[in-house]
């Protein structure tokens, strides 16, 4: 318990000390040190906790009251903002989940006590290894990059680093309270604490584009908290238990009977994981600072949405009406945001609609609710928080030396900036080539939506794994394509943000060479013990086979990476050649033209102005519709059912 304690508090401390000590030379210190203790704790948690599920018999009125008392200053500070702003809907939304999160634990709370306040299983463990170690590795990657942000801005902006490196340490305190607390009012206060900083980085500028965006998120997780909360009152008052884990319970015997929270909680994971019709707050992020997109990406805010989905997922097994919503909310945010993906060449947006889409596969995952489907959705989460973090942080590097996120722009990167971009293809090759680990967990996808019978939702992952293959290939393809000669700008990159670089390629590495002892060792136990089912129905197959091939290939990938002692010859263009070096030559009409490669972005078919707008209804239509069959059929089971706990 002490070690739970140390865990959420530490960053709390290390934040206050970061708002408080304002100078770089102390911000140097206490940011590396801070996030080598969390980094460190974290793996000394996995050692203690891997294995059999543990409660821990621990409740707290003290601690209710504090993150009542949160919840009420956060709120304040919400509406200042949006009194100063003009935001009527914001602070509508606003007052609305304070006053009934207030209700809630002043009224009804006490009649739904809950003993074991902690859980924490292996899905525990292993969002707490990505929490500590890839989120405190983005603070690490942070130093150097703001440092060189605030450089760009202009001489008389104000400089809110300090606030900027409070909110990231805060962020992943609130992050370990929702993956290890038990009590769902807990679980909520660090969910709106993760909604509240998301709002704060995402409008760090305070430009109005900054702002239009941060709005644009708080409004849509305020309605995935008042749904939550909806949930709870219902937890409450029906099933007189805020206990997550006898929730699921409840759920596995008497599914009608939770169906109508059961879909409420299933929306707040939704709209945390930024699915449709939700996903535009994560593609307005972008504005953000670079460290601020990996950590909403990557590590932290969406992750706490799948990870409520995947921790869900038993119930949604037995629960027909929530389980088909966000099967069907998943695979259709997959096929959607793979296919826009196509039309982007902004590299931070090509991103965006990677993680959206990659979100929804694992959502998909979870509203199969299979132990195939578990099993797939969890090593989605993994291989997308470090392959995307790494990706994320070289985007941002890039755009500071080269000036530009832009992926047409990335000519001769491997002349340029050598050492990133072969970071930047090694994320890349993560995410979709064969044998790394990505697309592993998308066979093992694959194999549990064949289970289910349901032909629609193979076309799906196939067309939207199709377009997934073509807009991570264009990219590919353009880092590596054009050979020649530039200058090397990457000799200024801090020395941050190579720790970070390097930090993530070597998690990249580890998890795709180890993932059959990951499989055998933490996630089966896990899928075993959720549904008592013996570890070998999860297929280790030829995992090893795939383990071994990645250790070659990336055998041969760093051989390959070392300088080459091929002789460099200049540019040849075949025909009249003006200048090589400039890639000019003499067209048929003996006019000067240069030479270039750009990728094809089919914008009029898959364009966002085409796609957006449809897939937005198509969403808006499933939830509603699962809100509403949801209450119904609990409203025409009633008189049948009996509590059980």
């Amino acid at each position: 318990m002490l070690l739970i304690g140390f865990m959420v508090l530490f960053p709390l401390i290390a934040a206050i000390s970061l708002a408080l000590i304002k100078t770089d030379k102390a911000r140097t210190v206490i940011v590396p040190v801070s996030a080598a203790v969390i980094a460190l704790s974290s793996v000394v948690f996995a050692v203690t906790y891997i294995g059999t599920p543990s409660y821990l018999a621990f409740s707290s009125e003290i601690v209710s009251y504090i993150f009542l008392g949160l919840s009420c200053v956060i709120a304040v500070i919400i509406l200042i903002f949006a009194i100063r702003y003009n935001r009527p809907l914001t602070t509508i939304l606003c007052m609305l989940q304070l006053t009934l999160s207030f209700v809630l634990e002043i009224g009804f709370t006490k009649h739904a006590e809950v003993q074991n306040a902690i859980y924490i299983d292996t899905l525990s463990v292993i969002m707490v290894l990505i929490i500590g170690i890839v989120g405190s590795g983005i603070c690490v990657y942070a130093l150097g990059y703001m440092k060189d942000f605030q450089a760009h801005e202009p001489s008389d902006a104000t400089d809110r680093r300090p606030l900027f490196f409070a909110l990231m340490f805060i962020f992943l305190s609130a992050m370990f309270v929702i993956v290890m607390a038990n009590n769902m009012s807990w679980l909520f206060a660090g969910w709106e604490i993760t909604t509240f900083c998301s709002f704060m980085l995402i409008g760090y500028t305070r430009t109005p584009e900054a702002m239009r965006n941060a709005f644009r998120q708080i409004n849509m997780n305020l309605v995935g908290g008042i749904a939550f909360v909806i949930a709870l009152y219902f937890c409450s008052i029906t099933l007189q238990t805020l206990d997550f884990q006898q929730f699921i319970h409840i759920a596995c015997l008497q599914p009608a009977y939770v169906s109508f929270p059961l879909v409420g909680l299933a929306i707040a994971g939704l709209t945390k994981a930024a699915q449709m019709p939700f996903h535009t707050w994560l593609l307005g992020a972008m504005v953000a600072p670079t460290p601020t997109s990996a950590l909403l990406h990557s590590s932290t805010m969406v992750k706490a949405g799948v990870f409520l989905l995947i921790r869900l997922a038993p119930a949604f097994a037995v629960c027909t009406v929530p389980g088909y919503m966000v099967m069907l909310v998943g695979s259709f945010t997959f096929l959607i945001c793979s296919l826009m993906a196509i039309t982007q060449s902004n590299a931070k947006r090509v991103l965006a609609y990677s993680t959206i889409a990659n979100l929804g596969l694992t959502a998909a995952c979870a509203g199969v609710g299979t132990p195939e489907a578990v099993w797939a959705g969890i090593f989605l989460i993994i291989f997308h928080a470090i392959a995307k973090s790494l990706l994320f942080l070289c985007v941002g590097t890039a755009e500071h030396h080269i000036g530009s996120r832009d992926i047409e722009a990335m000519d001769l990167l491997f002349e340029r900036m050598p050492k990133l971009a072969r970071f930047m293809l090694l994320g890349i090759m993560c995410m979709f080539i064969a044998p790394f680990g990505m697309l592993i967990a998308k066979w093992g996808a694959l194999v549990s939506f064949a289970s289910t019978g349901n032909i629609v939702l193979i076309l799906i992952l196939g067309f939207g794994s199709a377009a997934t293959f073509m807009f991570w290939a264009k990219w590919m393809g353009k880092l590596s394509a054009i050979a020649g000669e530039q200058e090397n700008v990457e000799t200024s990159v801090n020395k941050s943000e190579w720790v970070a670089l390097s930090l993530m390629a070597i998690l990249v590495v580890l998890c795709c060479v180890c993932l059959p002892v990951i499989s055998s060792m933490v996630v089966a136990p896990y899928i075993s013990s959720i549904f008592a089912v013996p570890q070998e129905a999860i297929s280790e197959g030829n995992l090893w086979i795939t383990a071994i091939l990645t250790a070659l290939l990336l055998v041969i990938y760093t051989i390959g990476a070392g300088k080459s002692k091929a002789k460099k010859v200049p540019v040849y263009l075949a025909g009249v050649s003006i200048d090589n070096q400039a890639r000019s030559y003499s067209n048929s009409f003996s006019q000067e033209e240069i030479a270039s490669q750009r990728n094809m972005y089919l914008d009029d078919l898959f364009g966002e102005d085409k796609l957006n707008k449809p897939s937005t209804i198509f969403g808006i239509v499933i939830m509603a519709l699962g809100y509403i069959a949801s209450f119904a059929g609990f409203i025409a089971a009633l008189p049948y059912l009996t509590i059980v706990f």
